[in-house]
Order: structure tokens, then sequence, then C-alpha cells
């Protein structure tokens, strides 16, 4: 039986190790990318594509800890607001598959898996890699759009994925998610997890900007600073937050996530296995629970956590820190960047990683020099 349709996964419920590795051409669109540095500008200096390796945007993005929970911590916030979540709802290949019966596991999991391998141009390509695949995102975008972002709701209208609300707001998202996993989860200079300093979150979110440029967000809504991103997430506030009908289909009247359910009970097999941990226990219990602890409060009422689930859940990650830490450590890294990064996100963040010593290395011996 078919199980994927619309999807890049196999033709039956049976799967292999090879089919959840995959090839680079589950990420890869247009060739392939062009890590930034490996190119030049008109005027011959390095083309290093929206960020480089001084950047802080680099140095949270590229950090072990970021590696692993990126995906995690992204779906935590996104699946929070409203319209993204209708688009998935209404239109992404996992709901096309569940509205005709035939999403597995493995079904669930390649889609979260392309996520962030294919993201990675943007952010760790030359501009014209970045470009290439915000194109292709904004194409596939263009016709995810809907009227209802809520049945329950009505009076918030409707959604575009491709128009510039939802465009800055999955950037943000994006960016802002990765930010809150390196601060609150990332071991680094010999020291537990802890916040940048503030001259540096705002520089972050300053760099964050060029990526929202990128992918057609307003450019007089783009915040260059933390206290313009809290202004607005409460200027937004109503479109985040978990309703009774949001995962009510507007057409049909059927609730997606018992759609789901019954897929992945209906077709299931035991080579899913692995898979089905990780849409599960691992990635959206486990690993949610610790990127939602790390954020604030209003995040993890956003998720939909009660005051003594988010008080419970900070508990938790905080006795978590050891597991936490073995995550970042060399092969649990590899391992989940390979498997979520794919082969090109591979090749991205060594080169990404070599371009930030090589700068380093540089700045010391100039403040040799300048001695």
């Amino acid at each position: 039986m078919a199980t994927t349709s619309g999807l890049r996964g196999p033709t039956s419920n049976v799967i292999t190790k090879e089919q959840v590795a995959g090839t680079e051409r589950r990420w890869r669109r247009f060739g392939e990318p062009v890590p930034a540095g490996a190119s030049v500008r008109e005027d011959g200096s390095p083309d290093y594509g929206l960020f480089g390796p001084e950047s802080i945007v680099w140095k949270v993005m590229l950090h072990p800890a970021t590696i692993v929970f990126q995906y995690p911590a992204q779906s935590a916030i996104q699946s929070s607001y409203r319209p993204i979540l209708a688009g998935v709802r209404d239109h992404d290949p996992i709901s096309r598959a569940a509205r005709k019966g035939e999403l597995n596991h493995f079904g669930m999991f390649e889609r979260t898996q392309r996520n962030s391998g294919m993201h990675a141009p943007m952010w760790l390509g030359d501009t014209e890699t970045a470009e290439r695949m915000a194109k292709h995102l904004r194409n596939i975008h263009q016709k995810v759009a809907g009227e209802v972002i809520d049945v329950g709701d009505p009076e918030l209208g409707g959604y575009a994925a491709a128009g510039p609300r939802e465009a800055m707001w999955a950037a943000l998202t994006e960016m802002h998610s990765m930010l809150w996993a390196y601060e609150g989860l990332a071991f680094r200079d010999g020291r537990p997890p802890h916040r940048l300093p503030p001259h540096e979150r705002d520089q972050f979110m300053a760099e964050a900007a060029a990526y929202c440029r990128l992918v057609g967000a307003d450019e007089e809504e783009i915040p260059t600073s933390i206290a313009e991103l809290d202004a607005l997430y409460v200027k937004y506030g109503h479109l985040f937050g978990p309703t009774a009908t949001m995962a009510v289909i507007p057409e049909t009247g059927e609730n997606i996530n018992l759609l789901y359910f019954e897929n992945l009970r209906k077709n299931y097999h035991k080579s899913q296995r692995a898979v089905a941990r990780y849409n599960g226990p691992i990635n959206h219990t486990l690993f949610r629970m610790w990127v939602g602890a790390v954020g604030s409060e209003q995040l993890r009422a956003w998720m939909g956590m009660t005051p003594e689930q988010s008080r419970r859940a900070v508990r938790r990650t905080k006795l978590s820190m050891p597991l936490i830490w073995l995550f970042q450590r060399g092969p649990v890294e590899r391992h989940f960047m390979r498997l979520m990064w794919g082969p090109d996100g591979v090749t991205l963040i060594r080169s990404a990683r070599e371009q930030v010593k090589k700068a380093k290395a540089a700045a010391r011996a100039q403040a040799r020099a300048a001695r």
C-alpha cells in the first residue's frame, strides 16, 4: 500500500535504514550548494552569504547544541503560531497524505528531517545559494494560503505563507528558537548554558534581519533588537497559542490531529520503530520539553502547557542537564547532524566552522602584530 503520496518517502509501510538516512536528493534543490566563503564577490572579497564567520548568528547556529536541537526548538514555537499551523493543516504533504489514509511514521519523520537541511543553504551558503533556495521555498509557499486560520476564531481572517507577515514570522521563529536553544542548552566557555551579553543578543537580531529580508518580510516590521522582537510578540500575540478548534479542517470539518493518529496506527510496521521513537518520545516529548523549559513562560503557555506543567518542565530540564550535555558530544552531534541536516548540510556546517577557525586565527595574528 502506498503511504507517502506527495512525500519523498518509500512506496510501502516497510522501510529500511538506507531510506531513513536518505541521500542528498532529499534536501538538495537547484544543484549542490556552495558554502559561504567558497566563492567571491565582484570586488574579489569572499562571499559569505547572509552572515559570515564573525557573526553572532553563526556563533549561535554552529554550536553542537543548536545543531541537535534546532528543529525541536523551531517546531515548538512555530506550531504555536496559528497561521503557520493552519498552512500545515490545510496544505502540507503530511496532511494531504493523512487525508488519503497514506501517512505513516516515516512520512511524518521525513517531513521533519528535511527542515534543517533545506534551510541550511540560506544560512550557511554563499549569496547565490541562499537566494536560489529562498526562491524555491517562496514558490512552494505561494500555494499555501487560506481564508480561515481557525474555524473557532473567524475574525482572525486568513493566512498566506508567502505573504510578508507569515514569511517574517517563519524567519523570526527559526532565528529566535536557535537563540533560545543556544542560551538555554549549550554548554560552552567551560560553563553551563547561559545567556549572551545584551549587546550580542541585539547584534544577533540585527544580523537576522538579513534573513527576514531574503524571505520577503516587510522592511518596516523587521526587528533589529531583542526589544523590537518582544514588541512584535505583543503586537501579534493574538495569533499565538493553542485552541480547541485549530486542528479542524475548514473544508471538511475533520480533525487533522485525529487523522494523523489514525494513519500512524493503521499504517504502522515494526520497521518504522526507530523513526516512531524520534517522532514521539524523543522529538515531541523529551526535546520539546527541554526547549520549552529554556524558553519563556509565555512560550510554554503558547505550547499548551498549564502553569503546573510549565513548572514541572523547568524542574525536569534542570535535572536533565547531564543528559543534555551528552547530546552535545561529538558522536551524538554527528549522528543528528547527518540525520537531520543531510549530506549537504553536513558539508555546509563543517565548512562554516572552518571559516570561523580561520577568522579567529587571523584575528589573533592581527592582535599579536599590533602589540
